[in-house]
């Protein structure tokens, strides 16, 4: 056996800390958005329009790498070279993170919508060369526990974001609605100086750094001018969709029970479904032109990446205004049994006791915690561990997790009684290890036990109340945690010459999570926050049926779908 190359870790360190940045402001803006809702005053629906700016720019920035590729015959970004497309990544989001200084000092919502944008175009196309340059920096056979480990730093990041966010915004861990409304945005305007920083140094060193290889690979772009008018079509159709959407939401006088901004949503979602699947069957009879499309499964996955990315988002993104509600509900039938129409007569004369409130950071940081107790769980298969280690690891791994998770809000400053509050949760974590037991390491029953067990935790969080309905839907994170991978394997396997585009294809669908939350905050300003919550039952739904027909559909071409990575 050859020597293996050796891995070049002053590299890997510096990408891993790119890693947990993304994971950071990500998760950070589920604290932000319900901040934002009351410093701004506004709708459900307008404070989910960040998750927009953010998701849209990476399906934007996808797009953009694909067009130009094609338009010049070459893969663009390996004509820069990966190491060169993370430090133009990383420059875009300084500007970004820099924009976000005059934009938070402006107190124009639409500025900062505009700042997180450019931030999100830049993680785009980090995102895009960081794998294939993790991959590079050491021996191909270790590339995927390189790209564990980044993800897993990622996994951190998103757990402590929240944590770290809070502490910079308000001083404290806790939500005071009473004190947002008084807060100077200084702080945040340095945290995200701070984080410019932060890029702007990475970027540096990638740049400056002879160590840092090039890997520039020879690809050639087929010309796929079927696909590539489908997918602008499609493109055209969502711009539209979210400027009309932004224009008559960041203004003036905006009228908070038009129903508009459901109908753009559900027409943007009605386009790129109808078109994607269209294209599928319009290629059956003739493939000419319309490369990757060509193929079902690549379809029906880029709809579950659409679903998982939006679901995953979404679930975190309106927990804020479900904790508020739950204060809201809870104060009613306790102390005057009315109606939950009268909570804004409460608010304005500051009766309510705002407990769950008051937890939004901690509950953030265990919603993304717990998509890190699924990954650290799911990465133990990676390993070489006979069968009982194997089963012993699948039950400590995820309480190390969890236990990370706990120390993480104690030093951010949660106090220990709340600490306790979500001692319980070690529960619900037994639920996620035995839908891993059940699934057996193979990929598409993995998928479909786990979407059940999202839709029924959403379901129970519907129709119960308290803690038992909080936990449901933070054990949300515990289901989606490994669904990324094992969509995107079963999607790519038996698409040959066309992995590469149909790969890129798919990383434009984190575009879900730019609809989603939005169509879940205005169905919540339009009835109630819990019935909000069907739209991830909706999305845990078609999440168990792709894992069916994909199966199906791989048997059909002959191919083992339990071969695909988990």
């Amino acid at each position: 056996m050859g020597k293996l190359k050796p891995t070049n870790y002053s590299a890997l360190y510096t990408l891993v800390g790119v890693f947990f940045f993304w994971g950071f402001i990500a998760a950070s803006n589920g604290v932000f958005i319900p901040f934002c809702k009351s410093k701004f005053e506004l709708s459900q629906f307008q404070s989910q329009l960040i998750d927009s700016a953010f998701y849209f720019a990476y399906y934007i920035g996808a797009f953009l790498l694909f067009i130009f590729s094609v338009a010049g015959k070459k893969d663009l970004l390996n004509s820069w070279g990966f190491k060169n497309g993370i430090v133009y990544g990383l420059m875009l989001s300084v500007v970004g993170a820099f924009l976000m200084f005059p934009a938070l000092a402006s107190n124009n919502f639409a500025f900062i919508l505009g700042a997180l944008f450019i931030i999100g175009l830049g993680f785009s196309l980090q995102q895009t060369a960081a794998q294939p340059f993790a991959i590079s920096l050491g021996d191909e056979s270790t590339g995927s526990n390189r790209l564990n480990l980044a993800g897993g730093i990622n996994s951190f990041g998103t757990t402590i974001g929240p944590i770290i966010f809070a502490l910079a915004l308000l001083g404290t861990t806790k939500m005071d609605e009473s004190l947002i409304k008084e807060l100077s945005l200084s702080s945040v305007q340095w945290l995200y100086l701070i984080v410019g920083l932060a890029f702007l140094s990475a970027g540096i060193l990638f740049k400056f750094s002879k160590r840092l290889p090039e890997m520039k690979l020879d690809s050639a772009i087929d010309s796929e001018s079927k696909a590539t008018a489908m997918i602008s079509f499609i493109t055209v159709i969502l711009v539209i969709v979210i400027s009309m959407i932004f224009y008559q939401n960041t203004g003036e006088g905006v009228n908070h029970e038009s129903k508009m901004g459901l109908y753009l949503l559900l027409i943007g979602i009605a386009v790129l479904v109808i078109g994607l699947l269209s294209a599928n069957k319009i290629s059956a009879k003739n493939s000419m032109g319309w490369g990757a499309f060509k193929y079902p499964q690549l379809v029906l996955g880029m709809i579950a990446i659409f679903t998982y990315v939006g679901t995953e988002v979404t679930i975190q993104s309106n927990l804020g205004a479900y904790a508020k509600q739950l204060d809201f509900t809870t104060f009613l039938q306790t102390h005057i049994g009315t109606s939950y129409s009268d909570f804004k007569t409460l608010i304005a004369d500051k009766k309510v006791d705002g407990y769950w409130t008051s937890m939004i950071p901690m509950l953030i940081s265990l919603y993304w915690g717990s998509l890190m107790i699924g990954r650290w769980a799911g990465a133990v298969s990676a390993f070489n561990l006979s069968s009982k280690a194997r089963k012993l690891a699948l039950i400590i791994v995820p309480y190390i997790a969890f236990l990370v998770i706990l120390t993480s809000n104690f030093i951010g400053g949660e106090s220990l009684v709340n600490i306790k509050m979500i001692l319980p949760y070690a529960a619900v974590i037994l639920i996620q290890i035995f839908g891993f037991y059940l699934g057996q390491d193979k990929p598409a029953k993995t998928l479909m036990i786990f979407g059940l067990l999202g839709m029924t935790a959403m379901i129970l969080g519907i129709y119960s109340t308290g803690a038992i309905s909080i936990f449901a839907f933070v054990s949300g994170g515990l289901f989606c945690s490994v669904m990324w991978p094992v969509i995107f394997s079963l999607s790519l396997q038996g698409l040959g010459k066309y992995t590469s585009q149909g790969s890129a294809f798919l990383v434009m669908m984190i575009l879900g999570g730019a609809f989603l939350p939005p169509l879940q905050g205005k169905i919540a300003d339009l009835f109630d926050v819990s019935v909000s919550y069907w739209v991830p039952v909706a999305g845990f739904a078609y999440l168990t049926l792709f894992a069916i027909l994909v199966k199906n559909i791989l048997k059909k071409q002959n191919i083992d779908s339990e071969k695909a990575a988990i």
